[in-house]
């Protein structure tokens, strides 16, 4: 009998991490190899938390707010800053961007809970950040994001060492979270530089680059999730497999794990057949994000036996974290990845 590893996103609207922890240990358990703190509080939006960093910087300002992303309109404003007139971006430096500082916090709840048993030994500690092109994108306008994204890269790669020097290398996964590029490639939006594909894996190889081989690494491919919607939606999984076969053939370190989002209407032949062209390395593995709320485990079978016949080797996922969604269905959303799973 097949069975199916779990892979959890990140984010998971609980109270906090010690929730998310017993939550997860009562439920999927080992089932999935890493498990996240579930960027819960502030963090539960994905970047949006990250308005503080540049709002408390001396060197940017506030420019305008919206309510809509790229032409995808909801209730959410979204700041947008600027560099302060006389700055020069090369001498800006941002010390810290708070990814660090809630890795280790969170950590130190999980070793506890490894130490006492409630956490499986097995289980590493998933840290997730987003690209330097996902927070150029989403808080800066198009004139200041190529002077700006160095600045922004470097500040991830700091928060990177932190997170290295402080957990051990053994018990600690990072994923890259990959969403902009990967709209952008669909003709979703348009980003600060051509040939999106090509230059974007350039960018997501060096960010992987900053992770120590020890420490397992890994890239979530994502449509975005604004009011439980894509930004564009995919024909099909070519652009996924575009960016994790240049990904894994870039990287400068292996890649443990690639997640590629699948829409819940989505249980068609066609969807899943570039996977046929997946080229990774035998080690890295695949996750496909094939678990939605609505449809249920029957659902998650139909889009499972679609994929079947593309992917042999793959684990299952949600297409997107849990952040957004009533802290009422999270229970029954994992138990639904657990039947799948076994």
């Amino acid at each position: 009998m097949t069975s199916y590893p779990i892979h959890l996103v990140g984010s998971i609207p609980l109270a906090d991490s010690d929730a998310v922890f017993r939550t997860l240990a009562a439920s999927v358990g080992e089932r999935a190899k890493r498990w996240p703190d579930g960027e819960t509080g502030e963090r539960a939006y994905w970047i949006r938390w990250q308005k503080q960093t540049f709002e408390d910087h001396p060197d940017f300002e506030l420019k305008s707010a919206s309510a809509s992303l790229h032409g995808y309109k909801d209730a959410l404003e979204r700041p947008f800053y600027v560099i302060r007139e006389g700055i020069d971006p090369a001498v800006v430096r941002i010390e810290t961007m708070g990814y660090a500082a809630e890795a280790i916090s969170s950590y130190f709840k999980f070793a506890a809970l490894k130490a006492d048993g409630v956490i499986p030994v097995s289980v590493r500690f998933q840290v997730s950040i987003p690209s330097a092109v996902a927070l150029t994108t989403g808080f800066f306008e198009m004139p200041d994001r190529a002077s700006l994204e160095p600045l922004i890269e470097a500040a991830l790669e700091r928060e990177v060492e932190i997170i290295a020097d402080e957990i051990p290398h053994d018990q600690l996964a990072i994923q890259w979270d990959v969403c902009h590029e990967v709209v952008a490639a669909d003709g979703g939006m348009s980003l600060h530089y051509e040939d999106v594909v090509t230059a974007s894996t350039t960018r997501i190889a060096r960010l992987l680059g900053y992770v120590p081989a020890a420490i397992e690494a890994g890239i979530h491919l994502c449509y975005g999730d604004p009011g439980h919607q894509h930004i564009i939606e995919p024909a099909d999984l070519s652009t996924c497999v575009s960016y994790a076969n240049g990904i894994a053939a870039q990287s400068p370190r292996l890649v443990n794990f690639i997640h590629m989002p699948v829409p819940r209407d989505r249980g068609d032949a066609t969807y899943f057949a570039p996977l046929a062209a997946l080229s990774l390395p035998a080690v890295t593995e695949l996750y496909l994000g094939l678990v939605h709320f609505n449809g249920g485990a029957e659902g998650v079978a139909k889009r499972l036996a679609a994929a079947s016949g593309y992917a042999r080797d793959f684990g299952i996922a949600t297409e997107c974290g849990f952040g957004r969604r009533d802290p009422d269905t999270i229970l029954p959303l994992l138990d639904i990845h657990k039947a799948v799973a076994d």
